[in-house]
């Protein structure tokens, strides 16, 4: 199917060909029929896309700092790595989309419904379902596909509160302005419109509106001091796109004793105390499509705000939307500048130079059960294997995976067959990259594949469980990104499709850790230290927020289970002895405090009589070093300090070894993977020893969280 992106790191938009995207329970497949090109979101993407690295960064300070404090903690290579991984993601455009409900996933839309969706621009879109809204019989499609702009106007009016007879100043008249202005004469107010632009003007009058044409010098202080009977203006809403600070100040100036001020667009925000003090000015600005907008709780787990409590959601906004549409209280056909089929997308955004351009829809007219079958894309002519071969198919195409797994495997010698994600969309653009033979969403497909023999998985770590079993059901070696399951009923049923196996199956975990150049080094000055030892590990981790996915306990299991498991795993290697117990103490619980599982300290006993502490610590500086290690024995102390140093203090024959860059193992841990596949050797690590870190993280977390 077709669907347009952008690169950011060049501001180009392409039509790119990629698979149908999966569908998931509480969310809707739906087959596009027509979508709207946001001339001023899209707009402002597209030139930050196309402006130069320096005026990104000016553009971003906060991004900045957080770039020079990762230089100071990881060195500079691994800085630029990232940054540019993360100008390299592919950015799916659009958010106004109309079409047919496909595939309702269990949610009470029926299949057939008309709906509308903050869909990106795409053939096929999968949306949440408190995202989408169905359309009335008597709105087209077309009026239809403005619905999420017109919500985003709805929002900020619903913040200014107007009523019946009041004054209010629209300043900016684009979509966005003009639709502002119909909703405020539904209200019943007296509007006065300002823009640069005469023929939005004269659209804005057309809908019952004064105007001010600033193209005309027109003086819009004192219009708005006249319109307003030399009171002052009740409200302002602000939904023009610009540096200058003027619209604020100017509608301060206009603005009556305690009068309202309300952001929708974007302006400059150097505010003047003096403009708002003498006349209690309120300043609000408007978020998105109002309640509900990006809280996962409510958009991507689909649990709606109770009526009675949150009147207006961001769905019950799309609805009312469409009421007015229905009952004509809102026109929108003259909004619409432009038309165009969806293979010429990209005239249609050249048509966003063109700042007169309004409403710019698309239309999409192929067949919705062609477009549903699509799951799979070629993106190179497929290669013959040998026997030999370590042929993988990737599960994930998210950050780590595209940036360090997936080039770690390619340099490793694997052969990259499959690539499949949920959407399509990265399979294509890291599939392309990194020549794989396919991009897919279809999973079935990719385990019933006989050319491939492995499969790895890099997909959220809910998820991870269930993969790996029929990985292995399929006959095929796993290789999971860590944490191999969340919950010891999960690693019951992995243990149990691994012997039902007979061990044929490769299960390894991504421990990277134990292959990286200084653990080696580590272990083999070790190797002759028979007396127990004693650790010191220290993670300074960095805060996450409460809300992001790894710290719910149902999808990311908890930091613990899914990143302080490296260390489990690193102790253990290190101790080169079987667990036999642990303490873990976590911090404890006060005022303006969430999350306290990721602040804890972990004890290991091991059987040699070796022990050590694990603090896992999410509370400390980024100026501090992110990873420390520490092993006491033989009179003398190892030190690795972030994977760039390794000192020996009063260590025979050891001073110092210091790297060029980091390096965190995650090269050789593949390497090492694809080898024993090649070769046809055991994982190099071994499934009793990658069962007893899984089950020692679960005891972990679960303990602390009693």
């Amino acid at each position: 199917m077709k669907q347009i992106l952008q690169n950011i790191a060049n501001g180009e938009t392409l039509l790119v060909e990629v698979p149908c995207p999966q569908n998931k329970k509480g969310q809707l497949l739906i087959s596009t029929k027509k979508s709207l090109v946001s001339v001023g979101t899209e707009r402002m993407l597209i030139d930050f896309g196309k402006s130069g690295w320096i005026q990104k960064a000016r553009s971003q300070p906060d991004k900045v700092k957080m770039v020079l404090g990762k230089v100071k903690t990881d060195g500079l290579k691994p800085t630029i790595d990232a940054v540019r991984s993360k100008l390299d993601q592919p950015l799916p455009l659009g958010y106004c989309n109309v079409g047919i409900v496909q595939d309702n996933g269990k949610t009470h839309f029926e299949v057939g419904t008309r709906v509308v969706s903050n869909g990106n621009h795409a053939e096929v879109v999968c949306v949440p379902k408190n995202l989408c809204a169905a359309i009335p019989d008597n709105v087209d499609d077309e009026s239809a596909a403005f619905t999420v702009l017109a919500a985003i106007a709805m929002q900020g009016v619903r913040i200014t509160n107007p009523t019946i007879g009041e004054t209010v100043v629209v300043t900016g008249l684009g979509l966005i302005g003009l639709i502002t202005v119909q909703l405020l004469k539904a209200n019943g107010c007296r509007v006065l419109g300002i823009d640069f632009d005469s023929s939005k003007c004269a659209m804005a009058r057309e809908f019952g509106a004064e105007t001010v044409d600033l193209s005309k010098g027109e003086d819009a202080i004192a219009k708005a001091n006249a319109f307003s009977r030399g009171q002052g203006v009740d409200a302002v809403i602000i939904t023009a796109s610009t540096k200058s600070n003027d619209p604020v100040s100017h509608g301060a100036n206009m603005c009556r004793q305690r009068g309202r001020i309300v952001l929708v667009g974007v302006v400059g925000l150097e505010l003047s105390r003096a403009d708002f003090y003498e006349k209690e000015i309120s300043f609000q600005v408007s978020c998105s499509y109002g309640p509900g907008r990006y809280d996962t709780e409510y958009e991507e787990k689909g649990n709606d705000y109770p009526v009675g409590f949150v009147r207006w959601t961001e769905q019950r906004n799309f609805e009312a939307v469409l009421d007015l549409m229905s009952s004509g209280a809102l026109n929108i056909k003259p909004l619409i500048s432009h038309r165009f089929e969806i293979d010429d997308a990209i005239n249609a955004y050249k048509c966003l130079d063109d700042r007169s351009s309004l409403g710019i829809l698309l239309n999409y007219s192929a067949n919705a059960d062609e477009l549903l079958t699509k799951k799979l894309v070629s993106i190179k002519d497929a290669e013959n294997y040998n026997a030999q071969d370590a042929v993988c198919g990737f599960i994930g195409g998210g950050n780590y995976a595209s940036r360090v797994l997936i080039p770690a495997f390619k340099e490793a010698g694997a052969k990259l067959d499959t690539l499949l994600t949920s959407g399509g969309v990265s399979a294509v653009h890291h599939g392309k990259k990194n020549d794989f033979a396919n991009a897919s969403t279809d999973l079935t497909q990719l385990l019933g594949n006989e050319a491939v023999n492995t499969v790895v998985i890099a997909t959220q770590h809910n998820l991870h469980a269930e993969q790996v079993i029929q990985a292995i059901n399929s006959g095929k070696n796993a290789f999971v990104e860590k944490p191999l399951a969340l919950t010891h009923q999960e690693l019951d049923a992995i243990e149990s499709a691994y012997n039902a196996q007979d061990g044929k199956c490769r299960v390894m975990v991504g421990y990277n850790r134990r292959f990286a150049p200084h653990i080696i080094k580590m272990k083999s000055l070790l190797a002759n230290v028979s007396e127990p030892k004693a650790f010191i590990m220290t993670m300074n981790a960095g805060a996450i927020p409460a809300d992001h996915w790894t710290q719910d306990p149902e999808v990311g299991g908890g930091r613990i289970i899914g990143e302080a498991c490296h260390y489990i795993d690193l102790m253990r290697f290190l101790a080169g002895s079987e667990i036999t117990g642990f303490t873990a103490t976590c911090m404890g619980k006060a005022d303006g405090v969430g999350i306290t599982e990721d602040k804890a300290s972990i004890t290991l006993t091991f059987k040699d009589g070796s022990f050590g502490t694990i603090n896992y610590l999410a509370n400390g500086g980024k100026a501090f070093a992110k990873e420390r290690i520490e092993v006491f024995a033989n009179d003398g102390v190892l030190q690795i300090d972030n994977f760039r140093k390794l000192i020996g203090y009063d260590w025979k024959g050891f001073n110092k070894d210091k790297l060029m860059t980091q390096d965190k193992g995650q090269a050789n841990c593949s390497k090492a993977f694809i080898n024993s596949i090649k070769l046809g050797e055991p994982s190099p690590i071994g499934f009793d020893e990658i069962m007893e870190v899984a089950r020692c993280s679960v005891d972990i977390t679960e303990a602390l969280r009693r």
